[in-house]
């Protein structure tokens, strides 16, 4: 067995495509409408879904925005430098919530984003 993906229900397609690519610097990997049931699939990733785990934005056509509750933490990614993926995703119009810096209680360092619809994504310098 392994992870296949993380679903996510966003607002604004377009505006989440463009965080995840343009910022993150994933690729969209598929993307599918289903006119019957007005909603949209789309899935993003740094490799292709057969390689490794991928995040699949839901769009539900007649829904702007959700409430993200209390039980979902965040998604984490490895980076090499979380220092300079702040900054970078600070110059491309991202949100940092938290800068770059040692882990509370230990010494990885870590840094959180937000995306458009507000789910927190941890960057782990690696």
């Amino acid at each position: 067995m392994r992870i296949l993906h993380t679903m996510i229900r966003v607002g604004n397609l377009d505006r989440s495509l463009a965080f995840y690519t343009e910022i993150l610097g994933m690729r969209l990997l598929r993307q599918q409408d289903y006119p019957e049931g007005r909603f949209t699939l789309a899935f993003v990733g740094y490799s292709e879904e057969s390689e490794g785990a991928v995040i699949e934005l839901t769009h539900n056509w007649d829904t702007s925005s959700y409430e993200l509750g209390n039980g979902f933490g965040h998604i984490a990614l490895a980076v090499e430098d979380a220092y300079a993926a702040c900054a970078l995703i600070k110059k491309k119009g991202g949100k940092v919530t938290r800068e770059a810096g040692p882990m509370k209680h230990g010494t990885t360092v870590i840094a959180f984003v937000e995306d458009p619809d507000g789910y927190k994504i941890e960057l782990i310098q690696r």
